[in-house]
């Protein structure tokens, strides 16, 4: 294929992938305050990581998709903070375009920590009005899951985001810089028991109070230091998705699929057989 990011594809290339195939990979990203490394580092991320994917299932890539739910880091002035209800109305409204389209696999994916706010109750509700079983992969709970071999550090957090960068053919946007590297702690570290009572951010409202605390980014003095992690996140990101197993995955949505059809036949007071049929 000339490329499998849908929006750089003319609308013939896009039906006839849809004549032979349903796959559709969407990276939820965020836009927010990064130490040294842009604001769209997470998106970008996650777009890396739904290209790699993609290849290799055979799939699509829905890009574009930064303004989400950043959190903590909205005391940031370049962060852009949508709230966690109008993503997953958004996020919805891209769902059921995409459905009627004739993408039936849908998987959203993000390396952003609070993604899961808005993406996990939408492929629910979405499931309960279509019947169509949709999918989130928290990246950060694939890596460590999948990866803790090879994700020893913050410092291989590093090399992914920039070996992101190299993915999406975007490299020279990772600044060189030497200013944001320490080791100090957050300065809302003191809540630590509190925050832990949940999943991630999602336990009580905070924001961060220093621009530091999101986050320290290593020294990157020259071109050669950014190739070199580069290169290290490339390869990071590329064995993490061979160990996902991305047709193993696709597979079983299918399988879902009818399973689902199954229970719907058996139990027909189930939500998803109350709503118009689409």
């Amino acid at each position: 294929m000339r490329t499998r990011i849908l929006p750089r594809m003319l609308n013939d290339e896009v039906e006839e992938y849809l004549s032979r195939n349903d796959i559709i990979i969407v990276p939820v990203g965020t836009v927010e305050m990064h130490g040294g490394f842009p604001l769209d580092s997470e998106t970008t991320i996650s777009e890396a990581f739904a290209l790699e994917m993609a290849e290799a299932c055979d799939g699509l890539v829905l890009t574009g998709l930064p303004y989400f739910y950043a959190g903590a880091t909205a005391s940031g002035r370049g962060t852009v903070q949508v709230s966690v209800r109008e993503g997953i109305d958004y996020l919805m409204a891209v769902a059921n375009s995409l459905l009627r389209q004739g993408f039936k696999r849908q998987i959203y994916i993000s390396f952003h920590g609070p993604a899961h706010m808005t993406c996990s109750p939408m492929v629910r509700d979405f499931f309960d009005e279509t019947g169509v079983p949709i999918l989130y992969m928290d990246l950060t709970m694939q890596m460590m899951k999948n990866a803790r071999d090879i994700f020893t550090s913050m410092d291989s957090f590093h090399a992914i985001t920039v070996g992101a960068y190299q993915k999406m053919n975007r490299l020279s946007d990772v600044p060189l810089t030497t200013e944001y590297a320490h080791n100090e702690p957050q300065s809302c570290a003191g809540f630590e028991d509190i925050f832990g009572l949940a999943y991630q951010s999602a336990a009580i409202g905070y924001y961060f109070g220093e621009k530091k605390d999101h986050m320290s980014t290593p020294v990157i003095a020259d071109e050669a230091a950014r190739e070199t992690l580069a290169k290290e996140g490339v390869e990071i990101i590329e064995k993490l998705v061979e160990r996902m197993d991305m047709n193993h995955i696709v597979a079983q949505m299918r399988e879902l699929e009818h399973y689902n059809s199954e229970v719907a036949k058996k139990c027909p007071w189930v939500p998803s057989n109350t709503k118009t049929e689409r």
